[in-house]
């Protein structure tokens, strides 16, 4: 099968999914045998709609930021084809923002990355912070900012890039429990907000649940798509809310049962 990543026209109109994967597997050389290939991830056809919020979950090593790099554009699958709506922005696990520039200036790089005027950088710059609720935070640099400020600068400078498809790897899974929560609320109102598609990686399913309008489990290795559930509690939701719990539960059974089956091979 051909192998291939393309983006989208930028014309919205004609836009019918935020991000296509279809067929896709990823192979990597295996250690220790020459010439030998370990499969990563094996026929994954997954679809985002534009404006959706889709939660992929799964076990440690069950290809899922393997499947968001190969969305980014990060790296090209061995087999199948990937469409997204325009170049993706990618958020990871750790802020990554530039330490020597201030919280505005990481974001005003990636505005000029994106070929905004100088004269218009600061003034958005100063917008998407006060969207992530960091009003007044433009000259503090990163050493001055907590880790939970760290990632809203992040988010702010993902947003910068003015993408219609957000990728998240783990964004909060280095953040103390309450931290966290907040910020899936900041997530959640955001997303609400500017209409974007986010596909967001977690191996925690709380968090899955009460974030996602669906949530995607992967099978261990190799990872391939072993159940979705459509989330219909309505938000805004909360961690300890019953709903959450009981889906919680049921997806976290199944959850077990596959790294139960991995644990047999």
């Amino acid at each position: 099968m051909a192998t291939t990543i393309a983006r989208a026209a930028e014309d919205a109109t004609a836009v019918t999914h935020a991000a296509r994967i279809e067929h896709v597997s990823k192979s990597f050389p295996a250690p220790g045998t020459p010439g030998g290939r370990q499969l990563v991830l094996d026929d994954i056809t997954l679809d985002v709609a534009p404006g959706e919020f889709v939660t992929l979950l799964g076990a440690s090593g069950c290809g899922k930021s393997t499947l968001l790099n190969l969305a980014a554009g990060l790296d090209l699958p061995s087999s199948g084809s990937i469409t997204t709506d325009g170049r993706p922005a990618l958020m990871f696990q750790e802020h990554a923002l530039f330490p020597w520039l201030t919280a505005g200036r990481n974001i005003e790089l990636a505005l000029k990355l994106r070929g905004v005027t100088k004269a218009e950088r600061r003034p958005e710059a100063e917008r998407l912070l006060d969207l992530v609720r960091l009003q007044g935070a433009h000259r503090k640099r990163v050493h001055e900012l907590s880790g939970g400020m760290r990632q809203r600068v992040a988010l702010a400078r993902a947003l910068a890039q003015d993408s219609r498809l957000l990728l998240m790897d783990e964004p909060f899974a280095a953040l103390d429990a309450i931290t966290r929560d907040v910020l899936h609320d900041e997530l959640t109102r955001i997303w609400r907000e500017t209409g974007r598609s986010v596909l967001f990686v977690t191996h925690n399913v709380r968090e899955a649940v009460k974030l996602a309008q669906r949530v995607v489990l992967l099978s261990s290795r190799p990872g391939r798509i072993a159940r979705e559930w459509t989330v219909g509690i309505p938000q805004p939701r909360r961690i300890e809310d019953s709903a959450v719990a009981e889906l919680s539960a049921e997806i976290t059974e199944e959850l077990r049962g596959e790294i139960r089956r991995h644990g047999r091979h």
